[in-house]
């Protein structure tokens, strides 16, 4: 039986992206999409993209048909879910919410870097992390609730962090580094959300990269709780000139027993903690990742290489931000937590020009 399915926020770079891949998605029955401020317009008007392919219609946040959904993804601005998921939790309705307001495991660490304060912290504390491939554990709890009856509430990582992590983590928590934990990332201009700014004008965007919010962007301490560096990170996101893509490049100070092992050796130990996880390519000695070979998947590659004078392992991801990113990994934790293959309905490979 198919699985009735809403998406709040629609119309945004993101919601769009979960459109997409839900109107094929083999289970999830996609039902209700929300868009305040596209309340009675047609999904195919506003991204001809559907048309043919799907006869949605836009309807409010509030609307009514979203608390009879099993699955509800949530594609808001940061704050927004605050308001939207303790009623859909209530409901019963199982939540898969993309934004950060139930990322961060510690409220005050929220209120601090998000300015707002935290009003359902008790859902923290049940909550499911979204990145799979490391918090495998998290989405067997929420397979468990769900199949008891309950509803579960899953918060997906962030683009940035997906990307530094699912690079980096293999190499901490084998003890292989120590210390400052460096960050050099690049994200397509899609990242910024559909709303128009200087900053992401086309004039302004084309032809230029620039750091930005440098030394406190938002998802610093989201990375640091992932890797375990609390106070250890600095990292520096850039936007580039491109549409959707996010490679990030992590600068680690091997210790100095980790520093006579050999890249193949490394690369040996990644693809078995990533051994049957789909979704993460671990790529061969000096091979790196390209954004352009995922573009459209759900798929992160990786690779490293080491810097032998200093002793330095750089480990790389890059994913497409709205996919594994964002709508793809939403829906490769619904796959889990619903009993599914995580596979189902994602798309694995990528564009070839």
């Amino acid at each position: 039986m198919s699985i009735k399915v809403g998406v709040i926020g629609a119309a945004g770079y993101a919601g769009a992206e979960l459109v997409r891949l839900l109107t094929q998605h083999p289970k999830f029955d996609l039902e209700v999409i929300t868009s305040n401020s596209d309340a009675g317009t047609a999904l195919s008007e506003v991204y001809p993209a559907f048309a043919g392919a799907s006869d949605l219609v836009f309807t409010t946040h509030d609307d009514p048909a979203v608390k009879s959904c099993e699955l509800v993804f949530l594609a808001v601005p940061h704050t927004a879910a605050l308001a939207q998921v303790p009623g859909l939790f209530d409901a019963g309705v199982t939540v898969v919410d993309l934004s950060a307001d139930y990322r961060l495991s510690d409220p005050a660490v929220y209120e601090r870097w998000y300015g707002a304060t935290h009003t359902s912290p008790d859902l923290l504390k049940i909550r499911a992390f979204g990145l799979p491939e490391l918090f495998a554990e998290d989405l067997e709890r929420a397979c468990e609730l769900h199949a008891a009856g309950k509803p579960a509430l899953v918060a997906c990582a962030g683009c940035y962090p997906t990307a530094t992590s699912l690079a980096s983590a293999p190499a901490i928590r084998a003890g292989w580094t120590h210390g400052m934990v460096v960050v050099d990332a690049k994200s397509g201009v899609t990242g910024a959300g559909k709303g128009c700014n200087a900053k992401t004008h086309f004039c302004n965007a084309d032809e230029d990269v620039q750091a930005y919010k440098v030394g406190c962007h938002r998802h610093t301490p989201e990375i640091e709780q992932i890797l375990g560096k609390q106070g250890e990170l600095v990292f520096t996101p850039h936007l580039i000139p491109m549409k959707r893509g996010l490679l990030s490049t992590v600068y680690l100070q091997l210790t100095d027993e980790a520093a006579g092992m050999t890249v193949e050796d490394m690369l040996m130990c990644y693809k078995d903690l990533y051994a049957g996880r789909p979704f993460v390519q671990v790529l061969p000695a000096g091979e790196q990742p390209h954004t352009s070979s995922v573009v459209g998947t759900n798929v992160c590659q990786v690779g490293l290489a080491k810097n032998e004078r200093t002793n330095t392992l750089i480990a790389t991801g890059a994913i497409d931000n709205l996919c594994k990113g964002a709508a793809g990994q939403g829906i490769q934790c619904a796959n889990l937590v619903f009993g599914l293959d995580e596979t189902c309905g994602l798309p694995r490979v990528g564009m070839p020009v």
